[in-house]
């Protein structure tokens, strides 16, 4: 289970920094979604973005102090629950919010699993 969960990390590893760096960029399709179909202001997005990649190191470092990956997973968990709420919110449907349920899914499972790992240390 202990690579399965290394696995799921390195993913989402891969999956944020692409997605905090298209933020961070100022993607044009980013800053429609963010200040056209949320409402939510320019500058959030970069803060979206930083808390992104920011993240995505703080798992990266997690593979050698567990403790970080704990910290890191609860914030994507807040954050992907955040983006499901915005895209249900503008009235975009289950499919537009999809990845960001599978994300957050997934973050919650590395959550759990780091949670676990901890504790029987």
């Amino acid at each position: 289970m202990k690579w399965t969960t290394r696995i799921v990390q390195g993913l989402l590893i891969v999956g944020f920094i692409m997605f905090g760096i298209m933020k961070l960029t100022g993607n044009a399709q980013q800053v429609v979604l963010f200040t056209e179909v949320f409402g939510y202001a320019k500058g959030f997005m970069y803060f979206v973005g930083a808390c992104e990649v920011l993240g995505a190191l703080g798992l990266a470092v997690g593979f050698r102090k567990p403790k970080i990956t704990l910290f890191a997973s609860l914030g994507f968990v807040l954050l992907m629950a955040g983006a499901v709420f915005s895209h249900l919110n503008a009235g975009q449907g289950m499919s537009d919010a999809a990845p960001a349920i599978i994300l957050l899914i997934l973050s919650l499972f590395v959550l759990i699993r780091s949670r676990l790992t901890i504790n029987s240390v």
